[in-house]
């Protein structure tokens, strides 16, 4: 949940009760440049003292980041519509039509973002101003204007926020943590060659004990390193589009005849994510914590070592 209302001409208060604050124990306040606003990260509330550390996940992980998401699957699925012709009164879309669209998502800025923010104060539902938003732009090209209220079509919030949420952690995971990992374990694993034949007392139980090297201790560590990657790079980024229960109740009411089922599995691969095929309303985010486990046991390997070497 968030509420938002205006602090100045140029500032917009934020107030959102899921970001906790370990300080004061309340929820999370923050003031920002209106423009500045949609980049922020609000759950990491070390941005202001790791920015420049993180600064490479706004564009995924900020207010910005999210509303480019949700932009990108209410474009394919109303493209998704386009296709199928049972849907009449979105017929296929023109080349010319498909290439502004396109540009739409390529161009989508902050500025943009802003203005769904701004809606957004109006609606005070945040998946209903995107679709607001994007019926302005589809205004500017007949074929859209004719089909922009198909624009969210059978959708629940949940079917596109489930699959922003999953393109956004698999984008984070493959292009940002996965290197960041893979930089780590190569780093040790360089030091493990490189101090292969340095000879190193072992201990056990506390005691002087049997010798080993440098190069096998930490080879002990790049190799439990990469065990976690591995893991991690396995696990499938799930996602749905089959309505507000999950059972394709208002697709198959307007469209009995569409095989809607076959159409979502297509549409969700489409993004590049996997299927899953049995849910509720609600995505269950399993592979999410899959993730994060993974992540939190790299770290847990990283602090090993850590204190091995301190």
């Amino acid at each position: 949940m968030s509420t938002e209302a205006d602090a100045s001409p140029h500032h917009t208060l934020i107030v959102r009760s899921w970001s906790f604050d370990c300080r004061y124990a309340v929820g999370y306040l923050e003031v920002a440049p209106a423009v500045q606003l949609v980049m922020k990260l609000y759950h990491l509330h070390g941005e202001r003292r790791y920015g420049s550390k993180i600064a490479s996940l706004r564009q995924i992980f900020s207010e910005y980041g999210l509303i480019r998401y949700r932009v990108l699957v209410e474009v394919r699925w109303l493209q998704m519509l386009s296709n199928l012709p049972e849907v009449t009164e979105v017929p296929p879309f023109s080349q010319e039509t498909n290439d502004y669209l396109e540009e739409l998502l390529k161009d989508f800025n902050v500025e943009d973002a802003q203005k769904v923010k701004d809606v957004e104060r109006v609606t005070n539902h945040d998946v209903k101003a995107i679709e607001y938003v994007l019926k302005e732009f589809f205004e500017e090209v007949p074929e859209l204007a004719a089909a922009k209220e198909f624009t969210h079509f059978a959708c629940t919030s949940e079917d596109i926020n489930n699959l922003c949420h999953a393109l956004m952690m698999k984008d984070a995971v493959e292009k940002e943590v996965v290197p960041a990992m893979e930089s780590v374990i190569d780093a040790v694993a360089t030091l493990a060659e490189d101090l292969a034949e340095v000879p190193l007392l072992s201990r056990t139980h506390g005691q002087p004990a049997s010798p080993s090297t440098m190069g096998k201790e930490l080879a002990n560590t790049a190799y439990r390193l990469h065990r976690q990657r591995e893991q991690l790079a396995a696990i499938p980024f799930l996602g749905k589009i089959a309505g507000a229960v999950g059972n394709y109740n208002a697709h198959l009411s307007a469209y009995p005849e569409v095989d809607w089922q076959t159409v979502a599995h297509k549409f969700v691969r489409s993004l590049g994510l996997e299927v899953n095929p049995y849910t509720t309303q609600i995505e269950p985010h399993d592979y999410l914590a899959e993730c994060f486990h993974a992540i939190c046991r790299f770290n847990v390997v990283l602090l090993d070592f850590d204190r091995d070497v301190w």
